[in-house]
């Protein structure tokens, strides 16, 4: 599903983003989208977008009351458009692909790297170097511990994803002797 959803926000995500670089707001309107997504993701509002036998304009009307005045015209009718088409519960998605494109359209990648073991400053330096050259742009780490990783490490930066870890590893094996 969350494949699915992203496969959904993203040419919304790319058009506000367009639409936003347009009218050099690229910044201002990042506050009043993550509004808009956590109003959506929280879950009674989830729950109403979810729910068939309420009509999309009430939950529309819901979901901009909240938001209040300070949303940008053009926020307010992606919100509309999201009502008429049925994919308000993409809102928050759209929200982080735009984060994503902001972020990139500064020169900078957000890449989460997770290890099965501490990191130290050495290594996520060096780490920070590699990845720098290989995307092409500066990137701003951010490293968690997950020792259900087992061993290596996973690293992703938007749509890529390198899994060097272990427990990969087993998976891609299973998936390859169940054929």
């Amino acid at each position: 599903m969350a494949g699915e959803l992203t496969t959904i926000a993203r040419p919304y995500a790319e058009a506000v983003f367009a639409s936003a670089q347009g009218t050099s707001q690229v910044d201002a309107w990042y506050e009043p989208l993550q509004t808009l997504a956590a109003i959506a993701a929280d879950p009674q509002v989830a729950e109403q977008i979810g729910n068939p036998n309420l009509a999309a304009g009430r939950v529309r009307d819901m979901i901009l009351g909240v938001a209040g005045d300070s949303l940008p015209g053009e926020l307010k009718n992606l919100v509309r458009l999201l009502a008429d088409n049925g994919r308000l519960i993409a809102l928050p998605e759209i929200a982080a692909l735009y984060e994503e494109r902001r972020v990139a359209s500064q020169g900078v990648r957000e890449v989460l790297v997770r290890s099965a073991f501490p990191v130290d400053a050495d290594q996520e330096q060096a780490l920070a170097t590699y990845l720098s050259r290989r995307l092409g742009a500066q990137v701003e780490l951010r490293v968690e511990q997950d020792s259900d990783l087992i061993g290596g490490l996973e690293i992703r930066a938007g749509d890529l994803v390198i899994d060097d870890s272990v427990r990969g590893k087993l998976q891609q094996l299973a998936h390859a002797l169940q054929f």
